[in-house]
């Protein structure tokens, strides 16, 4: 049993010992499949607090000869497969935190060479009988050992992109790296399989992958491991029982990061800590990655603030992830930065329309927290204002309502109004605080059409159908939204309805001139 080379269990046996333990172990079914076969390295990224170390100290305690870890599976999932036995603690494992070894690094070649220096210090611990080309050269000592002795190796790297993701490593720092890990493990047969975490996928030259050799797994593309990037929903949702929880509350908090084949993840950081002190919050604004989303606010890439407006105001935006080198110094456009941040977990992302989004509550606050701090003055107007916007519609203060969409459409200079979609656009804006209260449906089928806008209540609010005109009277919103019997698909609300009217006038001598009105009735029978 050393550090890197065959590690014991404590790590995971700690996790086990812990209140809230979601069972990720069939992930261990999969790692077992791809051993020794042409699919054995393995990358997979995703954000902090998911729970990419969690699943590293999984493997480690199962797979490594340092320690007998029968006790801490035989009550998973794992144990049921038919060749769990076949390997527990019978690999040789090396677990390597590539952070731990950059930190304590001057530059990348100290970082391999000290790195080189210990793994062989306890490789030769172990295997004192074979007889090395060169002692001081690891990659050909991993091969020593394979040829004499028949042995391979499971290579287990957490945080393997730390220095992609350094904005002031160089160029020629990361190739050297890259250079290293792909010497480390394309083609050598010393290896069982590879399986590396980190937040980024491996960087591309000119779309190309640096370690072409890697399956990689990522927010992006998550398949196959779908069900191992966070807490999936009924995991949550059992969770949310056994703790007395309401699930709903807490999907609102965290769901949100979505893939093609219907399965929904959370963070299980999130969740976890929501779940411990008894209440759902803002967590995220508190690691390390927040103060990435201060940066990209603060340098405004390719006008990355109109898009993060957008975003707030419900939208999704198509981008083209292709295109980002998954380098942290590499961000050049719009699309380098959207995707990044989907890497980060600020972003949800639909594999099939290639649309980002902001996938929940937690994630919108640290946005909002974000551009507070980035002291975007201008913009921030109608988040503060928000609360107050829905206090006037409930209370039925028309005029406070016209002037706080008044006001927001004034603060937001990128909406250029020329219909009922951009007049949407601030309603969405002006009500940004909406999912603390609603589900907010767009173009929602009732009576005999569509509603513009409907604010589904969570909790004892009203509800409220909004309807939007260009350049007409108000009343007409109010009475299309009667004639049409809009108020039929919100029927088990009719005692507590507020129908809104809002209408966008435009006067023809000034183009700078804004006029909003509003009308608001509510449904007594």
């Amino acid at each position: 049993m050393g550090i890197y080379l065959n590690p014991d269990n404590t790590d995971f046996n700690e996790l086990r010992n812990s209140a809230i333990c979601v069972d990720k172990s069939l992930l261990i079914g999969y790692t077992n499949s791809v051993m020794n076969t042409k699919d054995k390295l393995m990358c997979v990224s995703r954000p902090r607090r998911f729970g990419k170390s969690t699943d590293a100290n999984m493997l480690v305690a199962y797979y490594s000869k340092g320690c007998d870890s029968s006790s801490l599976f035989k009550d998973l999932k794992i144990s049921q497969t038919s060749i769990y036995m076949e390997h527990l603690n019978q690999h040789n494992v090396i677990f390597i935190n590539m952070q731990e070894f950059y930190d304590n690094a001057d530059t990348i070649k100290d970082m391999k060479n000290r790195l080189s220096k210990i793994l062989l210090i306890e490789l030769k611990q172990v295997f004192d009988n074979i007889f090395y080309y060169d002692d001081k050269d690891l990659i050909l000592s991993l091969k020593n050992i394979n040829d004499q002795m028949k042995q391979k190796f499971i290579f287990i790297i957490d945080e393997w992109d730390c220095v992609l993701r350094d904005k002031d490593a160089s160029q020629k720092d990361k190739t050297t790296f890259l250079t290293f890990m792909n010497s480390l493990f394309k083609d050598q047969t010393y290896i069982e399989f590879v399986y590396m975490t980190g937040i980024l996928p491996i960087k591309k030259y000119s779309n190309q992958s640096a370690l072409n050799s890697f399956d990689e797994m990522s927010m992006l593309n998550p398949t196959p491991f779908e069900n191992f990037m966070g807490f999936t929903e009924n995991e949550v949702k059992e969770l949310c029982e056994e703790y007395q929880m309401d699930f709903d509350e807490m999907k609102l908090w965290y769901d949100g990061y979505h893939f093609k084949n219907g399965i929904s993840i959370y963070s299980p950081r999130s969740i976890s800590k929501a779940l411990r002190i008894g209440s759902c919050g803002n967590y995220w604004s508190k690691t390390s990655s927040f103060e990435n989303l201060r940066y990209y606010f603060n340098q405004n890439i390719d006008g990355i603030k109109e898009s993060i407006v957008q975003l707030l105001a419900g939208d999704m935006i198509k981008i083209d992830p292709d295109i980002f080198n998954n380098d942290a110094s590499e961000i050049h456009s719009k699309d380098d930065v959207l995707t990044f941040l989907v890497h980060l977990g600020y972003l949800g992302y639909d594999e099939l329309e290639k649309k980002v989004y902001i996938p929940n509550k937690e994630v919108s606050d640290s946005f909002v927290s974000a551009m507070r701090k980035s002291k975007w003055e201008n913009t921030i107007y109608f988040l503060e204002n928000s609360d107050k916007l829905f206090e006037a519609t409930w209370n039925q203060d028309e005029e406070t309502v016209a002037k706080y969409i008044e006001k927001a459409h004034q603060e937001v200079s990128i909406i250029q109004y020329n219909d009922e979609n951009a007049l949407a656009y601030t309603i969405y804006l002006a009500y940004i605080t909406a999912k603390d209260y609603y589900t907010v449906v767009r173009e929602l089928p009732s009576g005999n059409g569509f509603v513009d806008i409907a604010f589904i209540p969570k909790y004892d609010k009203p509800a409220l159908l909004v309807e939007l005109k260009w350049n007409k009277d108000v009343q007409t919103a109010i009475d299309q939204i009667i004639d049409k019997q809009y108020p039929a698909v919100l029927e088990h609300y009719k005692d507590n309805l507020l129908l809104v009217g809002i209408s966008y006038e435009k006067d023809s001598q000034s183009k700078d001139h804004k006029k909003h009105t509003c009308k608001i009735i509510k449904i007594t029978d």
